[in-house]
């Protein structure tokens, strides 16, 4: 008799979807039978790398899912995500630099740099390895796998602290160039004279409402590749102006022999190398960042994110390193806590105005181009905390324009009410940038392989030494800091 069915080759295999219950009808969709190919089974994989011999021992049909991931546009490159990453690490903390090279002297400031940009991108590595294993979709999430529930709450408190603190420095450095500050003359005043342009709030709510808003209000972080890698080269412009001219007034012999070592002199020398090294951990924390870009990383892999995050790591060392030395040398012990300050007197050398201009408003541009990419992981962190079990905030546009709006206000009134960078980076440094950078992904890593995840022998021994010095940092930091207020009121 004659029969509706094929046979199926031996090479292939069926993807049936489920058929409805009659007791129970779901919504009409179409019920189908596909037929894939096994030689094209690294489709399942969804990033397009195929298995070797010995991934095919350990592939799993039900850890992916039956319909292959097809590549969009819409992914994210490894420069795209080096751009983000990049972005996401150098903000406002590189104008504290030059300031912690007056206070740590340019040998142990120099080696510092160098020493949190390794330990910090080992602390990204084992974030993203536990991350992908436990297809942890946040930061927050990862955290809960490893230390439980109140952990994940703490540390999205910590981002959102950490995140809307380095907001608030962004929109002080801003209203400072522009209008100018106690100390020192801002560039309106320069190009124009006097006016209500003096007015530093008025100028920050420009800023935030004609420039910000527009760019905090895009849903995906990867829309904001482009202005990243604008934003990157606009600090290379920085790095490379102060280094040409800290350069050229070394070969004419304008510049001061600078201190090499601390200064243990003073009670005040002490307290200041107290607080400075807390400063130098939070200037490379974006581990809010990772996991969202990873998320957009076109075939991603934790391998491919480990090339992000070590080409993004070589790249803030060599910008870190340059900027904290050409600066300190070229403004000495006159170096203040937001060196972009500093560039408001002469030189010394031809085109000092117009050199100062270019430093200046490009470093401006520089910081209105990052902001969105820090709120982009507040705005997300706030969503899941606030609004926990709620659909996701990409599938709720009135809900992420709310969101946008509140923090930016918040942030706002925030910048008009901290003195200066030195006070926010202080506090930011030794207590939430510590914990997201070094003691949270250690932290996980120890945990995590006690339930038989694999750490190695060596790589135990880093996470240990992380959490360790992380905690010696913060408490140091922290007491510090006290005692620096209690020296400030007296």
């Amino acid at each position: 008799m004659d029969s509706t069915y094929t046979t199926i080759s031996n090479n292939s295999y069926v993807d049936l979807q489920i058929r409805d219950d009659p007791q129970n009808p779901l919504p009409q969709r179409k019920t189908h039978i596909k037929l894939h190919p096994l030689h094209e089974v690294e489709n399942f994989i969804g990033n397009g790398q195929s298995l070797d011999d010995d991934d095919q021992d350990d592939f799993d049909i039900d850890d992916y899912p039956l319909v292959s991931k097809k590549k969009t546009s819409k992914d994210s490159g490894i420069y795209g995500a080096v751009f983000n990453l990049t972005t996401s690490i150098i903000g406002a903390g590189i104008m504290a630099l030059p300031a912690t090279m007056k206070v740590l002297g340019l040998v142990l400031g120099f080696v510092l740099i160098i020493v949190m940009g390794i330990l910090s991108e080992i602390s990204v590595e084992l974030l993203v390895r536990f991350s992908v294993r436990f297809k942890a979709s946040s930061y927050g999430e990862v955290v809960r796998f490893a230390l439980g529930k109140p952990a994940k709450v703490l540390s999205e408190i910590c981002i959102i602290v950490n995140n809307a603190g380095v907001l608030v420095v962004y929109l002080i450095i801003i209203g400072d160039v522009m209008s100018g500050s106690l100390h020192h003359v801002g560039v309106f005043d320069q190009w124009l004279g006097n006016g209500f342009w003096d007015h530093r709030k008025l100028v920050i709510l420009v800023v935030v409402v004609v420039f910000l808003a527009p760019l905090c209000a895009l849903d995906k972080i990867d829309s904001l590749s482009l202005t990243s890698a604008a934003s990157v080269a606009l600090a290379v412009v920085f790095v490379v102006v102060c280094f040409i001219v800290a350069f050229v007034k070394l070969i004419e012999g304008k510049i001061e022999a600078p201190r090499m070592t601390p200064d243990f002199g003073s009670k005040q020398a002490i307290l200041d190398l107290l607080v400075v090294i807390p400063i130098m951990t939070n200037a490379y924390v974006c581990h809010f960042n990772v996991q969202p870009i990873y998320n957009e990383l076109e075939g991603r892999s934790p391998q491919k994110m480990n090339r992000v995050g070590r080409i993004t790591t070589v790249l803030c060392v060599v910008v870190y390193a340059s900027t904290a030395i050409s600066g300190y040398l070229l403004f000495g012990k006159d170096t203040e806590s937001d060196v972009l300050t500093n560039f408001d007197k002469d030189l010394g050398i031809r085109f000092s105005s117009a050199l100062n201009y270019i430093v200046r408003i490009g470093y401006i541009l520089h910081l209105v181009l990052v902001f969105p990419v820090v709120h982009f992981s507040l705005r997300q962190t706030v969503d899941v905390l606030v609004f926990e079990g709620s659909a996701p905030l990409s599938e709720s546009r009135k809900r992420s324009l709310a969101l946008t709006a509140v923090l930016l206000a918040l942030i706002y009134f925030g910048s008009t009410m901290i003195p200066n960078i030195w006070t926010a980076f202080k506090f930011t440094g030794a207590t939430t940038a510590v914990s997201l950078g070094f003691i949270f992904p250690s932290l996980v890593a120890l945990r995590l392989s006690h339930s038989g995840e694999d750490l190695n022998v060596g790589e135990k021994f880093l996470s240990w030494l992380i959490l360790i010095l992380a905690i010696i940092v913060s408490i140091v930091g922290v007491i510090g800091n006290i005692y620096s207020l209690k020296s400030d009121s007296e």
